[in-house]
């Protein structure tokens, strides 16, 4: 049921099932308080429908729907809430419990139609299961918005049986048919076949839309989700970062953006704001300890960094040349050059016009140049605080130096972790301050703000990578109002936090004194 390219884009609805699908997958879980946070992000994501939990798995599950419920379900342009549920009545009513101070919510019934699935977990014959599916629907009709069933393991269900269950559904109430790959087994071209067939030959009433589920297993959640699309399917289901069982779930990010980049080809749209992906994305790391790895697609640290410096020239000069995404799209404010040992002049004198270098005459430069290639040769990456050190001879370097760090932490309730830190400052010369917070982070970031005379500073974001011996550490701040990140590298995590600390302030100081000069001029 692909379209034709003179047909307007289909509308597609995302649904979000992070905090149920991907929540579940080992090393994701999630209390109420961050299923809460998460929950106003996708909110403000804008996904259509949120599956917040599955409430008879437990009490804390039930628990969280009700809080998500009663703080999101009844705001103006919330997401449709949904809550998982076995086709039984105990399910439906704890689902109906859950979910009861929204405004609108959806039930989402599963029941696996695989010979396997109906041997080994149902004991029961076709038949059987056919009106188990129908009673279960007929149960649950009327006592929420809407109704969503899914026939688990549908890519291994004989296809004649499967139209026969998503026809029982449709006729017994369900708004939504959900035609999962329980276990990333499909392919593009397979699934394809599968909705295209499904979508004209499955009787149903008029509403009632088609939705793919795929897992990854195989590598192919998004491609398999988007092959549907083309099909026929009219909703989507993923998750932030595509986390969910075993090797995760369709990624929503991918699957947005591919559609918005390739409307040619889709001829489909969603309805989700992707300037709030990449902070949302960031926010399931924090609340999970989990951050997407740096190549992942859309969202990874690699995405939009270039370090090679034929594309880092392209990128300079129209980032077209190796760009099929703004970064700006998904709510980063620019690309990254990374410098590093394949990076060009072209980078460099753009890294150095943002720290405030940006004058250097050509005979300077093309000494630091060649200093520059030759550290960059024993790094991964050179950071500001390197650059800094190679100009430093010309009296033009950090404004604060970092002499020394010290870490208490302790593991009773009363032991703020303290820091201290001596710094020597270009004028106000050598300072020692001591900061508390409820993390060695926060209290860091206490001790330079007491340092620098901040009024009002506060750790915003953290990143850290461990690269082979060395940590990576990157850190956002707000000081005084103004946004300020710092990046730095060492084999001890405290440094290399301290470190990346440094490199802010320094950047915020520099930046300061560039625009004094240019007010003053």
């Amino acid at each position: 049921m692909s379209q034709s390219p003179d047909q307007d884009p289909r509308r597609i609805a995302i649904f979000d099932t992070s905090l149920r699908d991907g929540e579940q997958a080992p090393g994701f879980s999630m209390n109420t308080v961050r299923k809460l946070k998460l929950a106003h992000a996708l909110a403000a994501l804008k996904v259509d429908v949120m599956e917040v939990g599955f409430a008879a798995a437990s009490p804390g599950d039930a628990e969280a729907i009700h809080a998500i419920a009663s703080e999101i379900g009844s705001a103006p342009g919330a997401p449709m809430l949904c809550s998982l549920a076995r086709a039984n009545e105990r399910d439906i009513d704890a689902a109906e419990r859950a979910l009861g101070p929204a405004k609108n919510t959806r039930l989402h019934l599963f029941f696996g139609t695989s010979d396997l699935h109906l041997a080994a977990k149902h004991q029961m014959e076709k038949p059987e299961a056919l009106a188990t599916i129908e009673r279960a629907i007929e149960m649950g009709r009327g006592r929420f918005t809407e109704i969503e069933f899914s026939a688990e393991d549908a890519l291994r269900t004989d296809p004649a049986f499967l139209k026969e269950v998503l026809e029982c559904a449709a006729a017994a109430g369900a708004d939504v048919l959900n035609v999962p790959d329980t276990v990333g087994y499909t392919s593009p071209e397979e699934i394809y076949a599968l909705f295209a067939d499904l979508t004209v030959n499955v009787a149903r009433p008029d509403h009632v839309v088609f939705s793919t589920h795929n897992h990854n297993d195989l590598g192919m959640a998004v491609a398999n989700s988007l092959a549907a699309v083309r099909g026929g399917a009219g909703q989507i289901e993923c998750t932030i970062n595509g986390i969910g069982e075993r090797a995760g779930n369709c990624a929503l990010e991918e699957v947005v953006m591919a559609l918005k980049t390739r409307p040619d080809h889709y001829r489909a749209n969603t309805g989700v704001d992707t300037r709030q992906i990449f902070a949302v994305s960031r926010l399931l790391g924090e609340v999970t300890g989990n951050a997407p790895p740096r190549n992942k697609a859309i969202v990874g640290r690699n995405a939009f960094a270039h370090e090679a410096g034929i594309h880092q020239h392209g990128v300079l000069a129209d980032r077209r040349t190796y760009e099929i995404m703004s970064p700006e799209d998904i709510g980063l404010p620019s690309n990254a050059l990374v410098l590093g040992k394949h990076s060009g002049k072209h980078a460099l004198r753009a890294r150095l016009a943002a720290l405030g270098h940006g004058d250097m005459g050509d005979n300077r430069f093309e000494k630091l140049y060649a200093d520059f290639k030759r550290l960059a040769d024993t790094r991964r990456e050179v950071t500001d605080n390197d650059l800094c050190d190679l100009i430093a001879e010309d009296g033009r370097g950090h404004t604060w130096e970092l002499v020394r760090v010290e870490m208490r932490t302790g593991t009773k309730a009363k032991e703020r972790p303290t820091a201290k830190v001596t710094l020597d400052h270009t004028t106000r010369g050598r300072l020692t301050t001591i900061g508390h917070g409820t993390g060695p982070f926060e209290a860091l970031t206490d001790a330079f703000c007491v340092a620098a005379e901040v009024k009002e500073g506060m750790l915003e974001s953290i990143d850290a990578h461990q690269l082979s011996r060395e940590m990576e550490i990157e850190v956002g701040l707000t000081v005084d109002g103004v946004s300020i990140t710092g990046r730095s590298q060492h084999t001890d995590v405290v440094i290399a936090a301290a470190e990346a600390l440094l490199a802010a302030f320094n950047n915020h100081a520099r930046a300061q004194e560039t625009s004094r000069l240019a007010n003053a001029a």
